[in-house]
């Protein structure tokens, strides 16, 4: 009797393991290629910052609406035009059940003021120090006024990380990164997944219903729609123009679009190095033509069957500082030819194009080059993968390459770190006094009218020297599981994971 009890009680542990394994939730995202480092201070991927939104909680996030909202903050008031008092939400730990206070803000701060290679050092080089006035507050110093600093801190520059593990890990830290966010970071097999598993110290934690979360790098379009039709992805950050009308046809699946904040782009090396010594480099001349020849109408009508918006610059139309008149001319190839002709460079010009290895990317290219060709310049592609393109980016070893840009909401995050002289990702090292001034006046004035007219300024003189090539705004296009729900677009594209929950997504 009591061996066949014994029996019955193993076998009722047994199933009850087996349905707590069937119930425990997993989701998994496909990402259109591998993230860079998992560090906010190093970082420089959108796909990164998709991973960051489920690992490390920021200061403040926006919202559909491009509101900014708090999320670790509970709230703020600048105490004058040059001082911003942050006030932080209570009872917050990181994933090492450390505690989130005033005194790691200024940590991380400081950390992104100094770590030799910090992206983040530009974003908030405003920042002359900050003051822990209580646990839960702390204090912004500024240099002088500025007007996007609240929309910096929405981003990678607000995430906060654990100061104790930051510390003992060092350069190190995007190995095993601890922050605040719902997910703590499990594992990484690079070109394979990223694994969070949910943190339940979480301080919001009744809106997380997975218990995992895995980010698979998918940068085939082919291969990332049959594992959304066949179940085996959840949601994949981002759809083709071109694969929408399947996506749709399929009644396990729909497709969920926004207006984007970003653009894509082609940069030109001036001055990073040997390879800045390219003729394309040196001559504004022959980048005027180059873009002369380029029909970005086709361009966006061939690759992505029309849906994108062609541009001419960074700030996407919906912006108030959005700058009339900058807007993308029509193909000139006689306007073109001229211009090289007046450069005094022999043809063909060859210019080496370094792009994101992806199909749609790579096509780009592919159509760029055959329209320039007629102009005389001779086009060579060179296909990346997203880390080695950010190196060779900061190491100045490319002629030109294309910059797919995720956005921000204030347009001085799609401008400043890129055009003005000194910044990291000013990977063609392009320096304008004219630019500097109108872009450090953009950040310290609040007047719409007066931010206006210095992009106005900025945005002519960089027209005449083109250091940058906009070619188009993108759309948002997410396809996801019908048994999903709870997904919000929002601009920046980030999918967030507050709220977002399923019914059937059993584990995998």
């Amino acid at each position: 009797m009591r061996l066949r009890l014994l029996a019955a009680l193993c076998g009722l542990a047994a199933v009850l393991a087996a349905s707590a394994q069937t119930q425990a939730q997993t989701l998994r995202i496909a990402l259109r290629e591998d993230p860079d480092i998992l560090d906010p201070t190093l970082a420089g991927t959108y796909v990164g910052r998709i991973v960051f939104a489920g690992l490390c909680d920021k200061l403040f996030d926006i919202d559909e609406k491009l509101q900014i909202v708090p999320q670790l903050a509970l709230g703020y008031e600048w105490a004058d035009p040059r001082t911003l008092v942050i006030h932080l939400r209570p009872n917050v730990t990181f994933q090492d059940n450390e505690p989130f206070d005033a005194a790691a803000v200024k940590y991380t701060m400081q950390r992104y003021l100094t770590f030799p290679g910090s992206y983040r050092r530009g974003e908030i080089s405003m920042i002359d120090h900050v003051e822990v006035v209580d646990p839960l507050t702390v204090r912004l110093v500024l240099k002088s006024p500025s007007s996007p600093l609240l929309s910096i801190l929405t981003d990678r520059s607000g995430m906060i990380v654990a100061p104790k593990a930051a510390e003992a890990e060092g350069k190190d830290f995007g190995l095993h990164p601890v922050c605040t966010g719902p997910f703590k970071f499990t594992e990484r097999v690079a070109q394979d997944r990223i694994v969070l598993d949910r943190y339940p110290g979480y301080w919001d934690s009744a809106n997380i219903h997975f218990d995992r979360v895995i980010y698979q790098p998918m940068p085939d379009p082919a291969v990332q729609l049959a594992n959304l039709h066949t179940g085996n992805i959840d949601l994949a950050e981002r759809v083709l123009p071109s694969d929408v009308a399947e996506v749709k046809r399929d009644p396990k699946l729909r497709i969920v679009t926004s207006p984007a904040l970003g653009y894509v782009s082609i940069i030109f090396n001036l001055a990073n190095g040997e390879r800045s010594k390219a003729p394309i480099g040196q001559s504004p001349l022959l980048r005027q033509a180059f873009e002369a020849a380029i029909d970005r109408q086709a361009l966006v009508d061939v690759v992505f069957n029309g849906i994108y918006q062609p541009t001419a610059q960074a700030v996407p139309p919906a912006s108030p500082l959005y700058v009339k008149g900058i807007e993308p001319a029509p193909r000139d190839i006689d306007k073109a030819k001229a211009l090289v002709k007046q450069s005094g460079v022999a043809t063909p010009i060859p210019v080496t194009i370094m792009v994101p290895n992806t199909p749609d990317q790579t096509q780009l290219v592919e159509v760029i080059q055959s329209m320039v060709h007629d102009a005389g310049f001779e086009v060579k592609i060179n296909p990346i993968d997203v880390a080695a393109f950010l190196s060779a980016g900061s190491q100045g070893n490319f002629e030109a390459g294309v910059i797919a840009w995720s956005g921000r909401p204030d347009p001085d995050g799609n401008l400043y770190v890129f055009l003005h002289s000194g910044i990291g990702q000013n990977y063609g090292h392009y320096a304008n006094p004219v630019v500097d001034a109108a872009l450090d006046g953009a950040r310290t004035v609040t007047d719409p009218a007066a931010r206006l007219a210095d992009y106005a300024r900025m945005m002519q003189q960089e027209r005449q020297d083109l250091p940058t090539i906009y070619l188009y705004h993108p759309v948002n296009i997410v396809g996801l599981s019908a048994r999903l729900s709870g997904f919000r677009p929002v601009p920046d594209g980030l999918i967030r994971l507050q709220g977002l929950a399923a019914q059937n997504i059993a584990a995998k």
